[in-house]
């Protein structure tokens, strides 16, 4: 018969933004090893269903570590105590039978609470809409591999891409800084031909998008080591290099001398 846990859970249950906020202790059992922790979490809110307690709010969609919703602190760890994962792909077998776990939301002045483990993320969204995207006139989409890429400069520009925008580079920043997002979803199209004719302007806008919702980064790194993709530190100095070049070309394109 396949081993079961047990384990007391220390939730944090908070009404909206504007209310107080309280840790809430519930105890699960029957939990299989093989469990997701979300699975985990169905089975405590199927519990309180029953008893007719109101269920923890706790987002999730793809559950698969592609849409990031999932994302909250686990025992004081962005995602949990696995590294490059998020908390979708982790599993309870990370935990030992009697467990206490402490389960808290993104704690971020720029990610306000929603609801229990539910945070409004909707500053990421300002950064991406101010340049996280490529305008330029193609007409008809032309084949794959018509444009020439090198293969470091594509192999570059996925590692970015893969920013699956979850927040976890925010909430475990000591600033709530917000470079390691904001430098991959600009890098990712910097790098790459198609991104060249609004480099500067998009790097410029994002950057200072970001300045309006986020502390500073001043290297810790927590965020590298937080992040389920393992987004790599050197898109923070490749954006602030062109950062910097920007202030400059958009100045020359905007026909103003220095």
């Amino acid at each position: 018969m396949e081993n079961t846990m047990t384990l007391t859970l220390k939730v944090w249950r908070q009404n909206g933004p504007e209310e107080t906020g309280r840790f809430e202790t519930y105890e699960v059992d029957q939990i299989s090893p093989d469990m997701s922790f979300l699975e985990m979490f169905d089975v405590l809110n199927e519990n309180l269903i029953s008893s007719g307690e109101e269920p923890v709010e706790i987002a999730s969609d793809c559950r698969e570590g592609i849409c990031g919703t999932c994302g909250c602190m686990i025992n004081g760890k962005a995602h949990g105590p696995e590294k490059a994962t998020a908390t979708c792909q982790l599993h309870m077998r990370k935990f030992s039978d009697g467990d206490t776990i402490i389960v808290e939301p993104w704690q971020a002045a720029s990610f306000p609470v929603i609801k229990d483990l539910v945070v409004d993320r909707s500053p990421l969204d300002r950064i991406i809409e101010v340049g996280g995207y490529i305008t330029v006139p193609t007409g008809s989409a032309p084949d794959a591999n018509l444009i020439p890429v090198p293969k470091d400069a594509a192999d570059t520009a996925f590692d970015a891409a893969a920013c699956i925008g979850c927040g976890a580079c925010v909430a475990a920043c000591p600033n709530s800084a917000a470079q390691l997002f904001t430098s991959a979803k600009v890098q990712h199209l910097n790098l790459l031909p198609q991104g060249q004719p609004e480099r500067w302007s998009r790097t410029e806008d994002m950057v200072e998008t970001m300045e309006e919702y986020f502390g500073s980064c001043t290297n810790h790194g927590e965020c590298h080591e937080a992040c389920p993709k393992e987004i790599p530190l050197d898109f923070i100095a490749y954006t602030n290099r062109d950062y910097v070049k920007s202030k400059r070309k958009n100045r020359k394109l905007l026909g103003q001398t220095s």
